[in-house]
C-alpha cells in the first residue's frame, strides 16, 4: 500500500484474479481498458490515476503494455524505465485524451519526482499508469485505482488485484464486474 492512496478500499470496490498465463493478464487489462473507456466517452473531461504495485518482475510493464494496447495504441509499448514517462494519444468514441506510463523504479528521491515537471499531466482528461509509486513517496496525487501484482511460482503466473479509492475507480471496476465472462 503507497502513502499516495486513500486507505482501505471497501470490499465492493475490489478485485482479485488470479493469471495462470500472460493471455488472461491480456484478458484482465482489455476488461480494465474496455471499462476505462466507457468512462472516458461518458466522461470526455475524467482523469484517472492509477498504481500499479509489485515485486521486480511481478508483469507490471506487461500489464501496462496489454492496458494501453487495448486503449487504442497500435505500435509498441516502450517501457518509461530510462524515460520516467511515456505519453500514448488515445481516443474514446472521439474522445481525445492520453495516456502517460510513468516508471519510478530508477528514482532516488522523490525531489526527483518533484523536479521532473510531469505533475500538470495529472490534470489532463486521461489516465496517469504509474510503476513503483512508492518510490515519489507521497508526492503523487491521491489514486483512484490501485492494481497489486504477485508473481506465482511459474513463468508468466500472476494474482492481480485491483483496488478502488474514489467513485470514478468505483464505476471502473463495477464495470468489468457488470461485464459478461
Amino acid at each position: 500500500m503507497t502513502r499516495n492512496q486513500t486507505p482501505q478500499a471497501s470490499s465492493k470496490a475490489s478485485m482479485h484474479q488470479h493469471c495462470r498465463q500472460e493471455a488472461e493478464t491480456a484478458s484482465l487489462a482489455k476488461l480494465l481498458a474496455a471499462s476505462i473507456g466507457e468512462l472516458i466517452a461518458q466522461s470526455p473531461q475524467a482523469h484517472l490515476n492509477i498504481a500499479l504495485e509489485g515485486n521486480l518482475g511481478a508483469g507490471k510493464t506487461t500489464f501496462a503494455r496489454h492496458l494501453i494496447q487495448s486503449l487504442g495504441h497500435d505500435g509498441k509499448v516502450k517501457s518509461p524505465t530510462y524515460t520516467l514517462c511515456e505519453p500514448y494519444l488515445l481516443q474514446s468514441r472521439k474522445h481525445p485524451f492520453t495516456a502517460h506510463h510513468f516508471d519510478l523504479y530508477r528514482m532516488r528521491s522523490p525531489l526527483e519526482w518533484q523536479e521532473a515537471g510531469f505533475a500538470e499531466y495529472f490534470d489532463m482528461p486521461g489516465l496517469c499508469l504509474i510503476e513503483w509509486p512508492e518510490k515519489a513517496e507521497g508526492t503523487l496525487p491521491a489514486f483512484d485505482i490501485q492494481i497489486q501484482m504477485e508473481a506465482g511460482a511459474e513463468e508468466n503466473e500472476r494474482t492481480i488485484a485491483i483496488n478502488a479509492f474514489s467513485e470514478q475507480g468505483k464505476k471502473v471496476i463495477d464495470n468489468i464486474r457488470a461485464t459478461p465472462n
